[in-house]
């Protein structure tokens, strides 16, 4: 069994860099290697080193990088003299570009009781995003492309040994619904069993997946009444503040839930990131988004009915499976008869696709969401 995700707040060794240099992401991780004296080599990032100037002017600097870290004057100049690079941090914006972990929830949805959700630092970077992404402006482009470089980096140091399921599925399966509860049912089947999992990181088939990973560590009863309070706020429209207040009220009656990973965009700034997703990896570029989504879902993927979005998820999962551009086939799993063979019959293409191939044998349709967990387990060579 794969453990899930620690949370983002446990300390984790800093990753080396070839050469033997490491990332040093949290002031605990910079103490720790200053005391020895040298920080040669060292990626520090988006660290608050004010109260350190001591430190960093008593070690060994050379060849060190210094990313949007706070830091006196004098000691950026020190840092500088001795060999390192320095970024400075960017002002005014709404987002850190050089963040070494992934966003969490509590951070995206900041001033959501005080301002809704108009104050956030979610929705004050999808405005940001959208007064600069035609502008033609290559600082905002070389900002956004830094920050989802940033995200991927610390996406792929948190799934680095896990065992992960995506979840898909359309935005707009409204809490209160059976779909909904059948999807967190889902996502707290699949917690169970060991499996990270991986959703889009919005609202509807997504937060329901990432809702069940959450009451994966509690009893049962937990869900059934977790269901029954966000069913008071069934959609993000016509409010995003009470949508998201009603979850943050499940999670402050019921704190430290299961992980799981959300891996949402800007793009779609009409929909706001879950609060069920412990990790939320959110992006400026949705290509960059997709793709890092369905690649990390080495154990598979699970389809709930969707519409356009979902539907081409299905086929960017199908085409490296296809030519087995990322090795073995992972499994994918059509949920829904009807939705895939008629409304959208995406299951019958899929099906020629893959015959004669070795994807064919590694995907499935099902009728209901409860038999997908046992499909999953068919594709595992020990049932698992």
């Amino acid at each position: 069994m794969q453990p899930t995700p620690e949370p983002a707040s446990a300390p984790r060794p800093s990753p080396r860099l070839p050469g033997g240099d490491r990332e040093i992401e949290s002031l605990a991780e910079f103490d720790e290697i200053a005391a020895g004296g040298s920080l040669a080599g060292c990626r520090v990032q988006a660290i608050d080193l004010m109260a350190r100037t001591t430190a960093l002017t008593a070690c060994d600097a050379t060849g060190a990088v210094f990313l949007g870290c706070l830091m006196e004057p004098s000691a950026a100049d020190a840092m500088r003299a001795a060999g390192a690079l320095v970024f400075p941090p960017v002002p005014g914006l709404p987002f850190d570009p050089y963040r070494g972990l992934l966003h969490t929830p509590e951070e995206l949805f900041a001033g959501l009781s005080e301002g809704g959700y108009e104050a956030t630092p979610d929705a004050r970077a999808y405005e940001w995003f959208q007064e600069t992404k035609a502008d033609g402006d290559v600082f905002s482009s070389m900002l956004r492309a830094i920050h989802d470089d940033a995200i991927s980096d610390a996406l792929a140091e948190l799934l680095v040994s896990a065992r992960v399921v995506g979840v898909m599925g359309g935005h707009a399966m409204a809490r209160g619904t059976t779909a909904y509860e059948g999807a967190a049912r889902l996502g707290r089947s699949l917690a169970r069993a060991g499996f990270t999992v991986a959703t889009g990181g919005g609202p509807g088939a997504m937060e329901a997946a990432n809702l069940g990973a959450y009451a994966s560590v509690f009893r049962d009863e937990m869900l059934d009444e977790a269901l029954e309070l966000l069913a008071k706020a069934p959609s993000f429209t016509p409010s995003v503040t009470e949508w998201a207040r009603a979850a943050f009220h499940v999670r402050e009656r019921w704190p430290s839930g299961g992980a799981s990973v959300g891996i949402p965009t800007w793009f779609y700034g009409h929909e706001p990131p879950n609060a069920f997703a412990t990790h939320l990896a959110k992006y400026f570029a949705n290509a960059t988004r997709e793709d890092g989504l369905l690649a990390r879902s080495n154990a598979g993927v699970i389809f709930l009915p969707g519409a356009a979005g979902t539907l081409q998820e299905i086929f960017d999962a199908a085409t490296p499976n296809y030519y087995e551009s990322r090795g073995e086939p992972a499994p994918m799993i059509l949920v829904d008869h009807d939705h895939w063979t008629k409304r959208l019959p995406a299951w019958p293409l899929l099906q020629a696709l893959a015959r004669g191939r070795s994807m064919e044998s590694r995907i499935a349709l099902v009728d209901g969401v409860e038999e997908a967990p046992d499909a999953l387990r068919g594709f595992s060579p020990s049932g698992v």
